[in-house]
């Protein structure tokens, strides 16, 4: 489980943040062409087409980059995760395998289709928050972990 610091929440910065990907999103899409979809954009390098490496590969460097640099700049806020690495390990690949069955993930289908107005987006975000429900019900309160 994830334990967040909400007294170190601020809705500005939530603002700030939910606009500065929006402008990313919206940027990349205007200026490339191509949808700011996290999974696509990393299963696209695991089966590599000639002349279409460097930009996927340049957008996971900044990925990793920019809280690189904010960690630099400033301190991070404290995460506490009480869950155990085979937990961890089987939510990730879990929500990886979702996110190739679904054709995209939270940030392809969220962020950007939902702002196309696609319907196969809406469905896709309303299917990954029924799960996310679901399991957070399940996992409290049937199984009380």
């Amino acid at each position: 489980m994830i334990e967040i610091a909400w007294s170190n929440f601020t809705p500005w910065s939530a603002l700030v943040g939910g606009i500065l990907i929006g402008l990313a999103a919206a940027s990349f899409l205007l200026l490339n062409g191509r949808i700011a979809g996290i999974s696509g954009i990393l299963g696209g390098l695991l089966t590599p087409a000639r002349g279409d490496i460097a930009w996927r590969l340049a957008f996971l460097i900044g990925l990793i980059g920019a809280p690189t640099v904010w960690i630099l700049a400033s301190e991070m806020p404290a995460i506490e995760i009480n869950a155990g690495y085979p937990a961890l390990i089987i939510a990730g690949l879990l929500v990886g395998i979702g996110t190739r069955y679904g054709s995209g993930c939270t940030s392809g289908h969220g962020v950007c289709g939902l702002s196309r107005l696609s319907l196969r987006s809406l469905a896709a975000t309303l299917s990954f928050m029924a799960a996310g429900f679901i399991t957070v019900f399940v996992i409290r309160h049937l199984l009380g972990a």
